[in-house]
């Protein structure tokens, strides 16, 4: 493998997962490249990628026709189409699976975003979905939204894998923790093997987009980082506490943390921002396939999060002095995020439903 910044990174502890998934990174064997050369690890995916990587090619419109001939329904058709691309890449990144013992090689599947605010439906879901696709190494991902909290806690239980998905702050990603910790409690009660894995993946430049246009200068994408430092110290302390060291003694693996949203919204910025700022072993950082080819040619890693979080709270006191409510932004955050992914899914049901409406034609 060659020497490159990503390979920088992935000696430094941090894991590397591509943040896209299209049929020609399969079929074109881009994926594997980058799995060889570019020390990508794992890989994740959400409605927004699929809208985006079914409506903007034609890889596949034959797929698609074929599976409504069937008589399939539009969320279906996805689906499918979903589990079909993952399944492959899941085969891929089988070898690093297993040779991390199944820390990294994973990827990511969504369930409906209509789900957010609904456990039961969530649960349901998560368990058809995860049983569909059939790979040891495909999380399911579920929002950490209240609800979504609920359904976490049921999903580890009954030995699913979760990503969760759409945290924002500290206290969200503690929830979720501590939500994966009660389900890996009750399995360690009932007598079945502890060790059901998961990520918390927090999401970064949204906070800086948020504020771009409401705060002073000198605080202008600042926002983002320091919520990710305050993030870490409680990722930290978490790792540390005797209610899970008590599970790793069972033989947990813990719970990692994902920084996503990664990608820089400020044209400002090099593209590497929210990487180079977000070294700390025992994380991971999920890139969009841009920022991803973008660091070898301009990544200057930086020192790593410090575990105490640094100047973390200092940063976000000044934001409050400038009129930032960094509790509600994070809660408007999650429900704008949760709002994203579902106009992303009604976008690509909206796809194919066209196709269907051709075929009928």
């Amino acid at each position: 493998m060659m020497t490159t910044q990503t390979s920088t990174l992935h000696q430094a502890g941090v894991s590397l997962w591509l943040d896209n998934i299209t049929r020609s990174l399969l079929d074109d064997n881009i994926l594997q490249q980058y799995i060889e050369n570019r020390n990508v690890t794992g890989l994740t995916s959400n409605p927004t990628i699929f809208d985006q990587a079914i409506a903007s090619t034609g890889a596949y419109d034959t797929a698609i026709r074929k599976k409504l001939k069937s008589g399939k329904s539009d969320e279906d058709v996805f689906f499918e189409l979903a589990i079909e691309d993952l399944s492959r890449a899941a085969d891929l990144l089988k070898p690093v699976y297993q040779r991390s013992n199944s820390l990294d090689g994973w990827v990511s599947l969504e369930v409906s975003p209509l789900l957010a605010y609904d456990a039961a439906s969530t649960l349901a879901e998560a368990t058809r979905l995860h049983q569909q696709a059939g790979r040891d190494n495909l999380f399911i991902k579920i929002p950490g939204t209240p609800e979504g909290l609920i359904a976490i806690e049921e999903a580890i239980f009954t030995g699913i894998p979760i990503n969760v998905t759409l945290l924002f702050s500290a206290e969200q990603y503690l929830a979720a923790a501590e939500a994966w910790l009660r389900g890996i409690d009750r399995r360690i009660d009932a007598g079945l093997r502890p060790d059901v894995r998961s990520v918390a993946s927090i999401f970064i430049s949204r906070w800086d987009k948020a504020v771009m246009d409401t705060v002073p200068e000198e605080l202008r994408n600042q926002l983002g980082v320091a919520v990710a430092r305050r993030s870490y110290r409680t990722y930290r302390e978490f790792l540390n506490s005797n209610s899970l060291q008590r599970a790793i003694n069972f033989g947990v693996q813990p719970q990692r943390l994902l920084w996503a949203s990664t990608g820089t919204k400020d044209p400002a910025l090099p593209s590497g921002f929210y990487v180079d700022n977000l070294l700390a072993p025992f994380t991971i950082n999920t890139m969009p396939e841009k920022t991803l080819l973008a660091y070898d040619d301009n990544g200057t890693p930086d020192l790593p999060l410090p575990a105490d979080g640094g100047d973390a709270d200092a940063t976000i006191l000044a934001f409050e002095d400038a009129g930032i409510n960094y509790r509600q932004l994070a809660v408007t955050l999650q429900q704008e995020g949760a709002a994203s992914f579902v106009n992303s899914w009604k976008e690509l049901l909206t796809t194919i439903k066209k196709i269907r409406e051709t075929i009928s034609a």
